[in-house]
């Protein structure tokens, strides 16, 4: 299983976070999400394409920039 730890542009406060949280865990195969608000990260456990994940975190009006 991957573990991947990703930028989140946009990503201000405990709010955001929760927003991209719930983004990244409607994706299929994706079983555990951890956000760090002060890095503007977040960890994804699971197996989804990256350009799903972004495309569910722009969506809620973040942006996924790639491996932190």
């Amino acid at each position: 299983m991957d573990t991947r730890v990703f930028k989140v542009k946009g990503m201000t406060c405990g709010g955001c976070a929760k927003h991209v949280e719930k983004a990244l865990r409607s994706v299929e195969g994706i079983v555990q999400v951890d956000m760090d608000v002060p890095g503007g990260t977040a960890k994804v456990v699971g197996e989804a394409p990256f350009e799903v994940l972004a495309e569910k975190v722009a969506k809620a009006g973040y942006e996924l920039v790639g491996l932190a």
